[in-house]
C-alpha cells in the first residue's frame, strides 16, 4: 500500500483544559507519519505489558486506543515485546536488545507495569526495575509528566477531607534520567574498619536542569501560570545549583509565577493544602516520591497516567501504579490509569488531541455511569472488574458523548 509522509510537530500540552499559548522555547519533536491510500495516518506502537497486572491493563488500553483511533482516522500497528520480569524469565535479562530496537523504531511506547516478589532477591542488574531504568536511558526520555487531578466523581475516594481534595489539579514535572538514581560513584564497599558502606551520588549538570525547567515553565504556561520548584537547597549542593538555574530561566517566562519550596515542606503542603499547587518541577528522587504522594490525593494510584518525553524520538507512556502481583490475573486491576496513559500517548506522543479527548471523555463517561473497580469503589456505585471497566470505557468511546468533568 502506497504511503505518503507528512510532518507532525508536537509541543508538550497540559492535561485537562490546558491553554494553548506557545513559545519559541517549547521543546518539540518532528516525526514522519505514514498515511495510507485511504487517507488514514498510521503509527507504530510498541506495547510492553511487563509483569503482574501489566498484561491485563495493556490489553484493555490497546483496544481503547484502537477504537478511539479508528473513529478519528488513525491506524495503529502494534508490536508486543518483553521487559522486566517477563523478559528475565524468557531470555535472562530485564531489557532485551530486541525490545530496545522495537521501542526506538516506534512512534510511541506504552508500558504496563514492571516488577514482582518473584524477582526481589535477584542481583541488582537482574532486577525487573533495572530494565525500566535502562529503557528510559535508551530512549533518552528526561521529562516525566505526572498529572494528579481529583475528579468530582471520585472526590470521596480521597483519603483527605472533601474540602481539601476537591478541585485539586496539579502536574508534577520530574527530571527522569539524572540525579541520585544514575549518579556515579555508587556502590557498596567495605571501609577500613571492615564495615560495609553503601553510597550514591546526587549530581546534575546545568544543561540537565535547564532542559527540565524549560519543560516545566512551558507546562505551567499552558496551565494556570504557576510553577513551584522543589529542592533541598539548604543542605544539598546539587539543589543549590538547581535553584540557581531555575531562577535564572524565570526571566524568560515573565508570565509564569515562580516559587521555590524545600522538599520536606512540599511533602507536608501536598496533604495540607494541595490546591495551592499548579505545576511542580523537581529532581528525579524528589519527583518519584512527591508524585506518588500526589496520586493518593486523587483517591487511587490506579487512576493516574504519566508521560516521559525526550527531545526527539518516541515517548514512553505508563501508569504510575506498580505491578500489583497480589491481584494479578484476578480481574481486579483498575485499567483507567493505563487507558489514560494511552490518551497521553495520543496527545503528547503523536499530537492526536481529538483521539486523546475521546478517551478522556470515555473514562469520565464510565465514571459518570457509576462503574468502579475495587480501589475506587464506594457505596452507591457499581463494583466491576478490570475487563468490565474496559468494556464500559469502550462503549463510551463509541458513543462519544461529551462527559462532564
Amino acid at each position: 500500500m502506497a504511503a505518503a509522509l507528512q510532518t507532525n510537530i508536537k509541543f508538550p500540552a497540559a492535561t485537562f483544559g490546558a491553554l494553548t499559548k506557545q513559545s519559541s522555547h517549547a521543546p518539540f519533536r518532528v516525526r514522519c507519519v505514514a498515511v495510507n491510500s485511504a487517507g488514514k495516518k498510521r503509527y507504530n506502537i510498541t506495547l510492553l505489558p511487563g509483569d503482574g497486572i501489566g498484561p491485563e491493563v495493556i490489553s484493555i488500553a490497546k483496544n481503547v486506543l484502537k477504537q478511539a483511533g479508528s473513529l478519528e482516522g488513525l491506524e495503529f500497528s502494534f508490536k508486543e515485546m518483553h521487559v522486566g520480569g517477563a523478559a528475565l524469565d524468557l531470555v535472562g535479562v530485564p531489557l532485551p536488545e530486541e525490545t530496545v530496537s522495537a521501542a526506538k523504531e516506534s512512534d510511541a511506547v506504552l508500558l504496563g507495569a514492571i516488577g514482582g516478589y518473584k524477582w526481589d532477591k535477584n542481583e541488582k542488574h537482574l532486577k525487573p526495575e533495572t530494565g525500566l531504568l535502562q529503557l528510559r536511558a535508551a530512549l533518552k526520555v528526561f521529562a516525566n509528566l505526572r498529572p494528579a487531578t481529583v475528579l468530582p466523581q471520585l472526590v470521596d475516594a480521597s483519603t483527605l477531607k472533601r474540602e481539601v481534595a476537591e478541585g485539586v489539579d496539579l502536574m508534577v514535572v520530574r527530571e527522569l534520567t539524572g540525579g541520585i538514581y544514575f549518579g556515579v560513584p555508587r556502590g557498596i564497599k567495605t571501609n577500613e574498619n571492615g564495615e560495609e558502606v553503601g553510597y550514591n551520588t546526587e549530581v546534575y549538570a546545568a544543561h540537565e536542569i535547564d532542559r527540565i525547567a524549560r519543560v516545566a515553565f512551558e507546562t505551567a504556561r499552558k496551565r494556570r501560570g504557576k510553577l513551584c520548584s522543589v529542592d533541598k537547597a539548604n543542605v544539598l549542593d546539587a539543589s543549590i545549583l538547581w535553584r540557581r538555574r531555575v531562577t535564572a530561566l524565570a526571566a524568560e517566562y515573565p508570565d509564569v509565577e515562580l516559587s521555590h519550596m524545600y522538599v520536606d515542606n512540599a511533602a507536608m503542603q501536598l496533604v495540607r493544602d494541595p490546591k495551592q499547587f499548579d505545576t511542580i518541577v523537581t529532581n528525579n528522587i524528589f519527583g518519584d516520591i512527591l508524585s506518588d504522594e500526589a496520586s493518593m490525593i486523587t483517591g487511587s494510584i490506579g487512576m493516574l497516567p504519566s508521560a516521559s518525553l525526550s527531545d526527539s524520538g518516541p515517548g514512553l507512556f505508563e501508569p504510575i501504579h506498580g505491578s500489583a502481583p497480589d491481584i494479578a490475573g484476578q480481574d481486579k486491576a483498575n485499567p483507567l490509569a493505563t487507558i489514560l496513559s494511552a490518551a497521553m500517548l495520543l496527545k503528547y506522543g503523536l499530537g492526536e488531541e481529538k483521539a486523546a479527548k475521546r478517551i478522556e471523555d470515555a473514562v469520565l463517561g464510565a465514571l459518570n455511569k457509576g462503574f468502579r473497580t475495587g480501589d475506587i469503589y464506594s457505596a452507591g456505585t457499581k463494583l466491576v472488574g478490570c475487563k468490565e471497566m474496559g468494556e464500559e470505557v469502550l462503549k463510551s468511546v463509541d458513543s462519544h458523548v461529551q462527559a462532564s468533568v
